[in-house]
């Protein structure tokens, strides 16, 4: 049960859910407004557990050279994934959400204040690993990015479609890996429809350019 967005409480489901969105929309406008005042774009990075998010991030950083970037990791719990950030030499907040499955606008707010990013920094949220709950709440990014891997399977756009639908892009991982495992690129990308697709692999670096033109874009 989420402690946070209250889903498992079916009698209350709704009015609590409306009365937690707005006030987190609310929070995340301040957000939008605090982070375009200084020119960091934010990007949320979300997924299931195991997808390869942080994978993803150490290899985005290091490619990215001397641009001025930052990040927030969330999860329940640990620093794990912070301290693999940290040995990249890029500044990292860690936010623990305890029961929480997602972070929210607040929790964002008061990361990014605590890493105060430099002026036209590129801010990286990897949000906590869960395909339904993040994809409710608005962090104030500007961009929403959606990683699956190839061992999750082919039907996840179908079986998780609020996540996919909100996503400005959806990267498909662990690409090295698709000889060994049962998955369907074509059909995933039929599934998804209009949204833009990129597969790469974060380990090996096949067709990680995309993503870095992606970004610069």
């Amino acid at each position: 049960m989420c402690a946070t967005c209250g889903c498992g409480h079916p009698h209350t489901e709704i009015t609590l859910e409306e009365r937690v969105l707005a006030k987190n929309d609310h929070l995340a406008a301040h957000n939008r407004e605090w982070l375009a005042a200084r020119g960091i774009r934010a990007i949320n990075l979300m997924s299931s557990p195991g997808s390869g998010k942080t994978t993803l991030l150490e290899r985005t950083l290091r490619a990215l050279g001397d641009r001025p970037v930052a990040v927030i990791e969330g999860d329940q719990e640990t620093a794990l994934d912070a301290d693999r950030i940290r040995a990249t030499g890029c500044p990292v907040v860690q936010v623990n959400t305890g029961a929480g499955c997602h972070l929210d606008a607040a929790m964002v707010r008061d990361a990014a204040e605590r890493l105060d990013p430099a002026p036209g920094a590129l801010l990286f949220i990897e949000n906590v690993g869960n395909l339904v709950c993040p994809a409710l709440f608005d962090l104030g990014e500007d961009a929403r990015v959606v990683v699956v891997s190839v061992t999750e399977g082919t039907d996840k756009p179908l079986k998780y479609p609020a996540m996919f639908a909100v996503a400005d892009l959806v990267l498909v991982n662990k690409l090295d890996l698709l000889p060994y495992v049962e998955f369907d690129l074509g059909l995933c990308r039929k599934y998804l429809g209009s949204r833009e697709v990129v597969a790469l692999s974060a380990t090996r670096g096949d067709q990680f350019e995309l993503w870095l033109e992606w970004l610069t874009r």
